[in-house]
């Protein structure tokens, strides 16, 4: 899976607004300097975000944005789909909307089961794990596997 800094972005300025307590709402300004994400680029990710349903916003001295919902309601999969749409898409279909022939012909089968361990990964971790330091025990699990850390060659 190619991670964009698109996603990268957006992910790391959910957390900061999650690691919100005070309730007021976080300038975009603050949020980029906390993340170091250039402010022009962290503007149209928080319309996608926006747009998404995930943040709220108000204009004016006292505006900002915030979650839209508890952290603890929004995935990193929510995230990822409200700035670039599906989990995972075959030259921009979902997998089940592919079709293959001869040879090839289960090579849907393989897309479909890379959408399924995506999912089973990135609609478990939410914000309020990620914030707190504690994922779920699969996910923390996967990342207990020596070779997870490991490089493969290209």
């Amino acid at each position: 899976m190619h991670i964009t800094a698109r996603v990268d972005y957006a992910v790391r300025t959910m957390l900061e607004l999650a690691a919100i307590d005070d309730g007021r709402p976080a300038k975009a300004e603050a949020l980029a300097t906390a993340q170091t994400i250039p402010h022009k680029f962290l503007e149209a990710v928080l319309a996608d975000l926006r747009r998404g349903g995930l943040v709220n916003s108000r204009r004016g001295p006292e505006g900002g944005y915030w979650l839209a919902r508890p952290a603890a309601e929004i995935s990193i999969a929510d995230v990822i789909r409200a700035v670039e749409g599906p989990l995972a898409s075959v030259r921009g279909e979902r997998p089940e909307d592919v079709a293959y022939h001869g040879v090839a012909e289960t090579l849907q089968n393989v897309w479909i089961a890379v959408r399924v361990n995506l999912r089973a990964v990135l609609e478990e971790v939410t914000l309020a794990d990620v914030v707190s330091g504690e994922l779920p025990g699969a996910v923390e699990e996967l990342t207990k596997d020596a070779g997870a850390w490991e490089r493969r060659r290209v």
